[in-house]
């Protein structure tokens, strides 16, 4: 097998290229070097890669398609560095990407190169710059004419890269095809085949089931949930039957890497469906972080939009590693996962972060730093987790609340033996207010076996008053003016800190949307207010005609039969269209799909890191980042990709 030479790779001083391990070919005088390398580590960022030529040559053509399936790195939202030419400032636009399919940037060196001519450029001199845009990097702000230079003729070295690009996306014309020449029948059998592995893995993957067993041999009693649901099929099935007999010994489609490229290809497919359904409308994120079973740092995103049949819609986007929870790494990372889904930052309207410094901090903060860029990027900070947290400090600071909670666990184990009809005491926990009131309700239902528990521990109340206090307070008094009073106050005050204007301002606007009791909640100033939010999608132009809008479209709502007993705004979204009065008040319905499409909750986010521990657990805690992410796409998403045909999968 012939060996190739390639250039050293880079050290650790600079950006490394890809986790990859060297192996040296002594067969020659020279020492000999190549690359063993993983898709999953290519890099986006065209300085980051090696030649196309220093891979051996039986890869080319893996490595080309992957990259193809990428796309060019164009990351649509960026601070693009200035440099000056002749005293002017000039810097890379991201305008230039239209019309400019072949376009790159590379953050990492500041420069433009081509994407085409990466795959496939021959050396052929100087045509169509030489080097600049495969090694070197165009970085001429001042003369943007080259961008259109480099294109050149019909028979360009940029234009024939292209044709060999369409040529390798042709199935028929790749060399595979030209060399491989099966019969109908053996083809024909290669798709039941096919098929029947597809069925497997898409059944496992949708109930967060393991693939691999310990023993998958022939012999094995129990050689793993993919085989044995395989073998199952094989067993149910004469068609099956028949084709598997026949290439059980030299089936390579049952080897665990072709498992993992038809796991990543379902999941691209339901990215695919998500990212179509959005239909490049607006959309709001949201991200939190968690460390999986390997203690490495995951950072989960979230898309939140309203689709095309008009109704809001949560869609998990992908679980991304990140090797350090820095706002500047976090950024990148979101960024990155956006850019490889074609979605820019421009669209984005909202982020939804927890509460921690690096996500919500008002200097460098994510969410400061994704504002400064997009203004338009409302940010806010969970308003049910703020409720949870304000209703639980509440109970764990008054002293009578926290020492009533307080009795009654320590009497928990007793009362639970002691229970009839198997009720259950709920224990409260820490941060969820839930949890308190459940065990409220089942005290009130089990009043009198907890009574007979508490007299036990010798209570510090008699008839609502405390020992120590010689003054005679009424029931009344102590529980309205020294409990119910005291807790309100101390409610408000925690609410108050933890709600800041804006995001008060926010949730107070959105309000005056809501259809319900004949619009009674209509505000039309703090409609207009909320328009103002977006700077983006309300100029001054159009603040005024919203101004004009509002007006008419209130009229109309309360004297129209079909929005009287609507209920949430999600309601009135769907009947604006229904009706088509979204095209009579256009920027009424764009207000409404604003505020729908801004996250108020977190609570998805945080299931995906629930089903993250499901997925990868103990038993599969060496699963690999790029596995682990198609996993839970497909499991999280799986509605989605149960409505994909295997034939687009195949």
């Amino acid at each position: 097998m012939d060996k190739y030479l390639i250039r050293k790779p880079r050290t650790q001083d600079s950006s490394p290229v890809q986790d990859s391990s060297l192996v040296q070919d002594s067969s020659s005088s020279s020492k000999r070097i190549r690359i063993d390398f993983n898709l999953e580590n290519l890099p986006s960022d065209p300085e980051l890669r090696q030649k196309i030529s220093s891979y051996h040559p039986n890869n080319h053509d893996e490595i080309r398609r992957y990259y193809l399936t990428k796309g060019p790195c164009q990351p649509p939202v960026h601070d693009y560095p200035i440099s000056y030419f002749s005293g002017k400032p000039r810097r890379f636009r991201s305008e230039w990407y239209i019309n400019r399919k072949w376009l790159e940037y590379s953050i990492d060196k500041d420069a433009a190169f081509c994407f085409y001519c990466y795959l496939f450029r021959q050396d052929v001199g100087k045509q169509g710059g030489g080097e600049t845009f495969v090694t070197k990097g165009f970085k001429l702000w001042n003369q943007v004419a080259k961008l259109d230079s480099h294109v050149g003729g019909v028979n360009s070295a940029h234009n024939q890269a292209i044709k060999k690009v369409e040529d390798l996306l042709k199935e028929k014309q790749h060399i595979q095809s030209v060399f491989v020449k099966q019969s109908k029948q053996d083809k024909t059998k290669y798709r039941i085949q096919l098929n029947a592995i597809v069925d497997c893995i898409k059944f496992l993957l949708c109930r967060g089931l393991a693939f691999r067993g310990h023993d998958e041999s022939q012999g094995s009693s129990d050689r793993g949930n993919f085989l044995e649901l395989l073998q199952f099929l094989e067993d149910h099935n004469e068609s099956i039957n028949e084709v598997l007999q026949k290439f059980w010994k030299n089936c390579k489609l049952t080897h665990s890497n072709i498992q993992k490229d038809i796991v990543n290809e379902i999941a691209r497919e339901t990215s695919k469906v998500i990212i179509k359904d959005l239909d490049n409308g607006f959309f709001s994120i949201l991200v939190d972080e968690s460390r999986d079973i390997s203690v490495k740092e995951q950072m989960a995103i979230v898309l939140r939009y309203v689709n095309k049949k008009r109704i809001i819609i949560d869609r998990f986007l992908g679980i991304v590693h990140v090797a350090s929870t820095t706002v500047l790494s976090l950024k990148h990372a979101i960024e990155g996962l956006l850019c490889e889904h074609n979605l820019s930052l421009l669209n984005l309207r909202g982020q939804g972060y927890n509460g921690a410094s690096n996500m919500q901090g008002d200097i460098n903060g994510l969410k400061t730093l994704i504002l400064k860029e997009n203004k338009s990027a409302s940010y806010i900070h969970c308003f049910a987790y703020q409720l949870q947290l304000t209703l639980v400090a509440v109970a764990k600071n008054h002293i009578n609340i926290a020492e009533f909670f307080y009795v009654v666990n320590t009497q928990f184990a007793k009362i639970k033996e002691d229970l009839e009809n198997g009720k259950n005491l709920k224990h409260p926990g820490d941060i969820r207010w839930g949890s308190y009131y459940g065990t409220i309700l089942n005290l009130i239902l089990m009043f009198s076996v907890v009574v007979d528990h508490c007299k036990k521990n010798k209570s510090r109340y008699i008839s609502g008053r405390p020992q120590h206090n010689t003054q005679q307070n009424t029931n009344l008094h102590h529980f309205c003016v020294e409990l119910f009073y005291t807790v309100i106050d101390m409610q408000l005050q925690e609410l108050n800190n933890r709600f800041f204007e804006v995001n008060t301002d926010f949730l107070l606007c959105m309000a005056c949307l809501d259809p319900s009791n004949s619009f009674v909640a209509f505000d039309k100033e703090k409609l207009i207010r909320l328009a103002k939010f977006y700077p983006f999608d309300f100029l001054g132009t159009d603040i005024l005609a919203l101004n004009s809008q509002l007006q008419n479209y209130i009229f109309d709502m309360r004297n129209n039969d079909f929005f009287l007993e609507l209920q949430g705004v999600s309601e009135l979204a769907e009947k604006l269209v229904s009706t088509r009065k979204h095209e009579t008040y256009p920027l009424v319905y764009l207000l409404v799909k604003l505020a729908l499409t801004l996250p108020v909750a977190t609570a998805t986010v945080e299931r995906s890191f629930s089903v993250m521990k499901y997925i990868k657990n103990e038993l599969r805690n060496r699963m690999g980042d790029q596995l682990m992410n198609d996993c839970l796409v497909v499991y999280i998403e799986k509605d989605v990709a149960c409505s994909i045909d295997n034939e687009t999968i195949m």
